[in-house]
């Protein structure tokens, strides 16, 4: 049973992170994808590996990828489905920049081991730089000679529905067009080999009733994640005031915390 205000698996698009997930672990359609929004040849990909978990050090900041792909050549690819505006998404790139770099050596590793890496963005409901472009695609340049590449082999894509300019070509705009509206209708529609292949996956795999099992365990995960996420929220917030001096019935107001719970934080505090 779905909650109110949940989409059920029929209502999802590709733009929800979990039915992009799930068709991007389809070799083929993962590798026509890429070709397509870089406009490159790939010859094979690695099988990709979903939702990707980057945490090098248990005291920073980890980042959990949607789509984390090596190619034959072993270059690496990581695809991200922004749904929601983020105007920190430009720092967001440079730090899962930095994360797959050093995930992809060890110590003692020479540099030239970092392979060439593509980190992808597709925003759908926003323009990341409001010029209207459907595509943005950046790499390291000397600002005294343009034509000068720094050849560090790293590209940041941003990919965005939002586009208004005549900048990409008609295939393209129908993939955009689907990953917003996701139905056979849309499918039906557009005369791109690239639609027709991703909407038979999404179909197959909205008919398959393992993943609407797989859908509400994942929502279930997640909304535990998020509670815990509050509850520590509530607890850092509750130790502060209890350290500046609060009583338990303000910090119990403040956060909602119970009694019981904030008098075992005074313990761990030693305020007693």
């Amino acid at each position: 049973m779905v909650k109110s205000g949940v989409k059920s698996v029929k209502e999802l698009n590709l733009e929800d992170d979990f039915l992009f997930a799930k068709v991007m672990t389809d070799e083929s359609i993962c590798k026509i994808v890429l070709e397509k929004i870089l406009a490159i040849e790939i010859k094979e990909i690695k099988m990709p590996e979903e939702q990707k978990v980057i945490n090098i050090l248990s005291e920073n900041k980890g980042i959990r990828l949607d789509i984390y792909v090596n190619d034959d050549q072993n270059m690496v690819y990581n695809i991200e489905m922004q749904k929601g505006r983020d105007t920190e998404l430009a720092k967001r790139s440079r730090y899962y920049q930095g994360n797959i770099d050093i995930n992809m050596i060890t110590k003692g590793s020479k540099y030239f081991e970092l392979h060439k890496s593509f980190i992808i963005f597709i925003c759908t409901t926003f323009d990341p730089f409001n010029e209207g472009r459907h595509l943005y695609t950046f790499e390291n340049l000397c600002n005294q000679n343009p034509s000068l590449r720094l050849g560090d082999e790293t590209s940041k894509v941003f990919l965005t529905t939002c586009g208004t300019l005549d900048d990409v070509d008609q295939e393209m705009l129908e993939f955009l067009a689907y990953i917003k509206n996701s139905t056979d209708k849309v499918a039906s529609e557009s005369k791109s080999q690239l639609v027709h292949k991703i909407n038979e996956k999404v179909q197959s795999i909205k008919e398959d009733k393992r993943t609407e099992v797989e859908y509400m365990t994942l929502l279930e995960r997640d909304e535990r994640n998020r509670e815990e996420g509050r509850n520590e929220e509530r607890r850092s917030v509750a130790k502060n005031l209890l350290q500046r001096g609060l009583d338990d019935e303000f910090v119990f107001e403040t956060t909602n915390l119970s009694l019981d719970e904030i008098k075992k934080l005074r313990q761990e505090l030693e305020l007693n």
